[in-house]
């Protein structure tokens, strides 16, 4: 496996890895186009192009020529970079796939200049606020906004 930048020809591959890796989160808590049309799951095109266009660092997992895995990094203020979108295809999930792309996030932080990595989660999927946590990620809080049919978690990790 071997992680690639992303191309601008790349999104629409992108935008398959995301929508399939995400479902299985959206099937988990319930969430539709109607109760949740923002969630990750429903991305439309324009706003991965948004992303990319306004220069957002991207990263693709490829199991020979097939994308299998994806995240995105954006430089937000202090050293810190927020992880976007860290996804692995259902058939690939428990084998490390998550864990290259993580580690690969973090060196890219730390070769730009970063300090920290901070990301959001539904604070309710348990699973996933303890992979974060063993993978050096520390809880820092939740909030509950009214249009969102979950509570939003945040975690970071200094580098």
């Amino acid at each position: 496996m071997t992680i690639r930048n992303i191309t601008e020809t790349d999104l629409p591959a992108v935008l398959d890895v995301i929508h399939r890796s995400f479902a299985t989160v959206a099937e988990e808590f319930s969430l539709t186009r109607e109760n949740c049309p923002n969630h990750t799951s429903f991305l439309p095109m324009e706003k991965l192009m948004n992303h990319y266009n306004w220069g957002w660092l991207m990263f693709g997992l490829y199991d020979k020529d097939r994308l299998i895995g994806y995240f995105s990094l954006s430089e937000e203020k202090d050293g810190a970079y927020e992880l976007h979108n860290l996804s692995v295809l259902p058939e690939y999930r428990h084998k490390g796939a998550g864990k290259l792309l993580l580690t690969h996030a973090k060196e890219t932080v730390r070769e730009k200049g970063g300090r920290k990595i901070t990301i959001g989660i539904i604070d309710e999927s348990t699973l996933l606020k303890n992979w974060y946590a063993e993978n050096g990620f520390v809880y820092t809080g939740s909030k509950k906004f009214a249009h969102l049919p979950f509570t939003a978690g945040y975690m970071e990790q200094v580098l």
